[in-house]
Parts: C-alpha cells; structure tokens; sequence
C-alpha cells in the first residue's frame, strides 16, 4: 500500500460522457529508461547542460508522484526570484547556489521559480507582437539555474510567467495580452519560448515540472491586467500545456489562485480535462493541480490545511500540491508553517511550496521554511530524498 493510500478518498461522481473521454490522457505520465524524450536531441547542445540517466526524473504513476520507482512528498518552496526578472537581466549564480545548497541542508527538496516576472526582459518581439525568441543572456542564466539544481538535487517547477506580465506599467503588458487573445501571436510563444525551453531542458532530471502561468485568476478578474475572458485563457493553458507534452517528459500544472477556478465543485474548472482537451486535444492537460492559499481567502473557502484535497473541491484523480501559501501559515487560524504542513501531509496533500524561502516580502523567509522542512525531514526521509534512502 502507498503512503498515503489509506488516507485519500475518492469522490464519487457522476461523469457526463465528455468528462469521461477526456479524463483518460495525463493521468499517468511515465518515462522511457533513458527519461529524454525523442526530439530533445533535436535542440542544439551547450557545454553546461546537465543530462541526467532518467533515474532521478519525477513521473506520476497511480495518481501519485514517483521517482525510480519510490514514492516522493514535494517538501517545497518558492524562491520565485532573487532581482526579479532575474532570467535575461540580473542572475547572481552565487545566491542560487548558496540558496539551494541551505535548502537541500534543511530538507527541502523543491522550489518554484519564476522564470518570466515582469516580461519586460528575456523575450524577444518583432513589429506584429509575435516572439520571435529568448536572449543569448537568458538562456545562459536559465542553463546556469538548471545546472545549480541538479548539483544541490533541488527539483525545478518553473513559472513561465505571471499575470504580471499583462499588468499595466510593464512595457510588454499588450504583448502578453495579444499572446492570450490571438492563436498566431499564441503559436509563436509556443514555437519560440515554451518548445525550445522544454526541449533544452528534458534532459536535466532536475526540472521536475512546468507551471504555465502564475496566478492567471487576475488575468481574469483585474483590469489592470486586461480582464480578458475565461475562454482565450483556457486555450493559451490547452494550447501550451499540450505542447510540452509532445516535446518532453516535464510535467505540466499551472498556479491558480483561488480553488474554485480550479475544482468542478466551486465552479467551472478552468484546467480541468474537460474544459482543455476541448480546445487542444487528448494531450491539453494538467499532470497535478497547484492551487494557491492566504488568509483572505477563508471565509469563502475555509482553511485547506485541515482538508483532504477532495475536501477542498480539487480532482483527487490526479496529485495535488499547495503551490503557494504563507510561510507563516495561517495566522487566522493559529497554525503555523509546521503545523499546516504536518497537516497537509495526514489529509494526502502531495507536497507544499511555502512563500517564500528568500523572503521576498511580509509573509516570512528562510527561518520558516528550514523549520518546517528539517520536521518532514525527522520523520519521512525517504520520501523526500529517496534517491539518498
């Protein structure tokens, strides 16, 4: 029996015949010996790539994530960045080395890192909005990250953007938004940002996982960022989701900031199968759902840290992780970042990535995210470096 099998629960629910037609592909997303997808070779090599033997690569398997046959609990953090638009701009090597070597030390064996911030830095247009590529600068800084991964075994799940890059006051903030709303403008982000970093990077064990976007909810709702319709948003997710897919092992989720955009119970899930596949066939799909939480949002959705996934309205069919939450945990409800990860972890949570491990703002740092890492480290070493165990 799996770890946490005797405590995650099933709903029971009646499918419609196109939720159980889409609900086949990204359930299982398993990889081949080598653990280097086919076209990867395609990609023009650089003399600090890191490509790894497959057997520390991070694949899904009965809804639950695997590496070389062993069970792992995400025992995560943010560090979203260190300058912000630190990729194409202003990437100390120093920090992340030092940074992750700490984090290794304190048991924690991921982070989420923003890989596009503002925008304004790293990508490349031409006169009609279209990407026409990334830096030289910027892929030199993200292979430098990859490789400072892979030394200190800290698992990758990198942001591609935010919704501040469609915010105004970036200089790029219309481009992002023409990305979402036109297919062309969409397909040459694919072509030109999401294909070559996907291919670059499959052969580095160590990026575990791509989150499309951070927090597209306010993409959505604020008009400061556009309050572009539901529809184009779940397009850009299908389109880009499915085209990692057909060009890399690397698993694909996306941050979403409020749980009932992404759980059939509150209301129409924006990543869910049903809604993607629609729009970019069998492969458009989420591998695990990343749903995001702070304080404010408790009276409307209560405290998920003392709920089972199910509970909180998320598709248990597939691992779920709380990609964003307070290292403070919730002030609210008495529980600090111990104690809310102990919990996340009884009720079948399948990781969690605290803001932030670097302190980035109010919301606490370094101190937090040790203590509640070298905790999961005392009691389940084996689940969060099993590759050591």
């Amino acid at each position: 029996m799996s770890f946490k099998s005797s405590m995650k629960r099933f709903a029971a629910v009646t499918l419609s015949i196109s939720m159980l037609s889409a609900a086949t592909a990204c359930t299982d997303r398993s990889t081949d010996a080598s653990g280097v997808s086919s076209d990867s070779a395609s990609v023009s090599s650089t003399a600090d790539r890191v490509v790894s033997d497959g057997t520390a690569r991070v694949y899904i398997e009965n809804g639950e994530f695997k590496v070389n046959g062993e069970n792992i609990w995400f025992s995560g953090t943010n560090t979203p960045w260190d300058n912000w638009d630190d990729f194409g701009r202003e990437f100390d090597a120093s920090f992340w080395d030092s940074h992750f070597a700490d984090l290794h030390e304190a048991g924690i064996n991921s982070s989420r890192v923003w890989i596009l911030c503002s925008g304004d830095y790293g990508i490349q247009f031409d006169a009609n909005n279209h990407v026409t590529g990334m830096t030289d600068q910027f892929w030199a800084d993200v292979d430098s990250l990859m490789e400072i991964a892979a030394k200190h075994k800290i698992y990758i799940m990198a942001t591609m953007m935010s919704f501040d890059c469609c915010k105004e006051g970036n200089k790029n903030y219309k481009r992002f938004r023409h990305i979402i709303n036109d297919e062309p403008a969409l397909q040459s982000y694919i072509d030109n940002y999401i294909v070559p970093f996907a291919k670059r990077y499959d052969s580095n064990d160590y990026l575990y996982s791509i989150d499309i976007c951070n927090e597209p909810d306010w993409i959505n709702e604020n008009q400061e960022c556009g309050k572009i319709d539901v529809q184009p948003l779940v397009n850009f997710y299908a389109k880009v989701s499915a085209a990692i897919h057909q060009n890399s092992d690397i698993l694909v989720t996306t941050g979403i900031a409020i749980i009932r955009n992404n759980s059939d119970k509150h209301k129409l899930n924006w990543v869910g199968d049903a809604a993607m596949k629609q729009y970019g066939g069998d492969d458009a799909c989420m591998d695990f759902y990343s749903v995001h939480f702070y304080d404010w949002m408790l009276q409307w959705y209560g405290n998920p840290f003392v709920m089972t996934p199910e509970q909180y309205g998320l598709d248990t069919s597939k691992p779920n992780v709380m990609g964003e939450c307070s290292a403070l945990g919730s002030q609210k409800e008495n529980m600090d970042l111990c104690q809310a990860a102990q919990s996340l972890y009884d009720n079948g949570w399948d990781g969690v990535f605290p803001w932030t491990s670097n302190g980035s703002d109010a919301n606490g740092g370094f101190n937090e995210v040790s203590a509640y890492g070298k905790q999961m480290l005392a009691q389940i070493p084996e689940l969060i470096f099993p590759m050591e165990h």
